[in-house]
C-alpha cells in the first residue's frame, strides 16, 4: 500500500491518499500570508496508521517551503506544533501564539514564517 500526500488548491485542502483512496484531510484557506489549518479528519477506517501525522507534517513542511505563518485552528494541527515547537513553532507568528496557548519563543523573536 503506498501513501501519497498532496495538496488540492481546487478544494482548499491538502489530502493523504492510501493508494489512489482519500483518506483524510486538512482543510484550509489561505490570506494575508499565512494558511489557517482549520479542520483535520481521518477516515475512521484508516486509524492507526498513522496518516493524521503524516498528512499535519506534510501541511506545516508545505507551509515552510511557501514562507506562510500558520494559524492552527484545528487542534491536532495545534497539538503537534505544541508536541513539536523546536520543528514548528516558528511558523506560528508571534501575535497568534497566546490564542491557541502556544508557548512564545525564546526571547519573542520574529517567526521564520512571513506574518
Amino acid at each position: 500500500m503506498s501513501v501519497t500526500v498532496r495538496d488540492n488548491p481546487d478544494k482548499s485542502r491538502f489530502e493523504v491518499l492510501l493508494d489512489d483512496e482519500v483518506a483524510g484531510f486538512i482543510d484550509y484557506s489561505i490570506a494575508d500570508g499565512r494558511i489557517t489549518m482549520i479542520h483535520t479528519e481521518v477516515d475512521p477506517k484508516f486509524n492507526g496508521r498513522g496518516l493524521g501525522r503524516e498528512l499535519v507534517t506534510y501541511a506545516l513542511e508545505d507551509a515552510r517551503r511557501r514562507h506562510l505563518g500558520v494559524v492552527p485552528v484545528c487542534p491536532y494541527v495545534r497539538r503537534t506544533i505544541a508536541k513539536n515547537p523546536e520543528q514548528y513553532l516558528d511558523l506560528v507568528p508571534a501575535d497568534q501564539r497566546a490564542r491557541f496557548d502556544l508557548p512564545a519563543a525564546d526571547g519573542d523573536a520574529e517567526p521564520a514564517a512571513v506574518s
